[in-house]
């Protein structure tokens, strides 16, 4: 399974570092064969919305190589969603099996069209901005339609990261992933 992360200037870290810290044990556990993730952005250096700065090893490719795309959220995502550039990079990812965000990211998967039709949830304080490209703003943590998963606001990164991980293997995994992050909070979702 081949995972990217979608990075950008002013995202908030904790929307990508919580998911990141989550699923990657995916393959630090072997549970899925050859799990491999690369950071990608428009650009090789993004800073986040509290000047923490991160290299890129991958500078626009094309997405549809992957198995999965996580988009965090950040103030940003606002502007983002009306760049069409930056949007028609997120298209490339239009054939990828597994499409997931976090907070204010459903804006940016919203905004590429991966949302139409679905059901989607983000950071309470952009239900409104979110309406308009899906079919329903779920006020809850988690939501899953197909296999296009949404995130609430910030925190909910972790608990995302592993209700993906119960979707792709079982709760066994998830119990044992929750254990090595010391994690109690997650509640299965199955």
């Amino acid at each position: 399974m081949k995972m990217a992360f979608i990075l950008f200037d002013n995202m908030t870290a904790l929307d990508f570092v919580g998911f990141y810290e989550a699923v990657t044990w995916l393959g630090i556990l072997n549970v899925k064969e050859n799990v491999r993730w690369d950071f990608c952005s428009t650009k090789e250096e993004v800073k986040d919305d509290r000047r923490l700065t991160v290299k890129v090893n991958h500078v626009s490719p094309d997405l549809s190589g992957y198995d999965l795309i996580f988009i965090p959220g950040g103030l940003s995502t606002r502007q983002l969603r009306h760049d069409p550039e930056f949007i028609s990079w997120i298209q490339t990812a239009r054939d990828v099996e597994y499409k997931v965000s976090v907070c204010t990211g459903a804006l940016i998967l919203g905004a590429a069209g991966f949302l139409h039709g679905k059901k989607a949830t983000t950071n309470p304080s952009a239900y409104e901005l979110l309406a308009p490209y899906c079919s329903e703003v779920v006020k809850e943590r988690c939501v899953k339609d197909g296999n296009t998963f949404t995130g609430g606001g910030v925190s909910a990164s972790i608990d995302l990261g592993l209700y993906v991980i119960e979707s792709l293997t079982n709760k066994d995994v998830v119990r044992q992933v929750q254990e090595k992050m010391d994690y109690p909070y997650y509640r299965s979702a199955k």
